[in-house]
């Protein structure tokens, strides 16, 4: 069975996260609006730029139409600010591609919601899912710490699987939180990870490499301290099913829309996993690149 690797290891990466090589692209970002992030728009695009960034791409957690889980996303009526926001931020930088997205919860009552108002008539480039939630026997359980039993293991797996096969959503993030649930690596993980990597590759939806549990507090395991996540283990299934992967920062302040570069880019290194080509987000309408002269 997988172990943890030693804290020297761990402790080494901590200390040089964001230090060396940026994102060429990052896809996943907030802003103030989401009530536990910093910074606008500009902000953060002015770090990238600075960085050398080639594409930036802006995903704060959505409002719901009814209002749910309110306390960690915008407001409905935040919606048109964010959006002339990113448009401010565009003017501000032509010359990197920009590209404005959002990062989803999902249940069947949303679909139409994304699909039709936010991808249809506000013409979005892109959504991604977090999965922060997983519903279980009528109630919604938080994903972050407390997917402590088999049962709840593979009721996230199911629901991951559910968001991936409604093709609404260009990848899904931090798939491995379920390294805040466990110290150790156990069996129940294993088919929890066997599940939702084979469906990515199935379906062809990209799964994450999160860079932001580099920047969480660490979990103590019986082989030293370790990120939440990622998780190498998660990540060896990954590279077997020939999983697809995205890197990000899931940046929530402006300095960290370029950390944790080489703390990824290791991982995927490691386990010989190829990155998605992203290249046709916001395609579909050509308004969201350099020089398209659209506000």
């Amino acid at each position: 069975m997988w172990r943890s690797p030693g804290c020297s290891h761990w402790c080494r990466r901590r200390q040089v996260y964001g230090q060396a090589m940026p994102f060429v692209a990052n896809y996943h970002t907030h802003t103030f609006r989401c009530e536990h992030a910093t910074g606008d728009c500009l902000d953060y695009a002015r770090v990238a730029a600075a960085a050398g960034l080639a594409i930036l791409g802006f995903s704060d957690h959505t409002p719901l139409p009814d209002g749910r889980w309110d306390d960690m996303r915008m407001s409905l009526a935040q919606f048109d600010e964010y959006e002339a926001a990113f448009a401010a931020a565009q003017r501000a930088f032509p010359q990197m591609r920009m590209l404005l997205g959002l990062e989803c919860e999902f249940a069947p009552e949303y679909a139409g919601w994304y699909r039709d108002e936010i991808l249809g008539r506000r013409g979005f480039d892109y959504l991604i899912a977090g999965c922060h939630y997983t519903p279980h026997d009528g109630r919604w359980i938080q994903s972050f710490g407390r997917l402590n039993t088999p049962t709840y293991l593979k009721a996230y797996a199911r629901y991951t699987i559910q968001v991936m096969e409604t093709g609404l959503f260009a990848f899904i993030t931090h798939p491995d939180i379920i390294g805040c649930s466990y110290a150790d690596w156990n069996d129940d993980l294993t088919a929890c990870a066997e599940d939702i990597c084979a469906a990515s590759a199935a379906l062809k939806v990209p799964l994450e490499i999160n860079s932001y549990g580099f920047r969480k507090p660490w979990v103590p395991s019986a082989g030293g301290e370790r990120p939440a996540y990622p998780w190498e283990p998660f990540w060896a299934i990954a590279a077997r099913h020939r999983v697809q992967v995205v890197l990000s920062s899931d940046a929530h302040q402006p300095e960290d829309v370029v950390a944790g570069y080489d703390d990824v880019a290791a991982i995927r290194d490691r386990f010989g996993l190829v990155e998605a080509d992203l290249s046709h987000l916001g395609s579909t309408s050509g308004v969201r690149g350099p020089g398209s002269g659209v506000a």
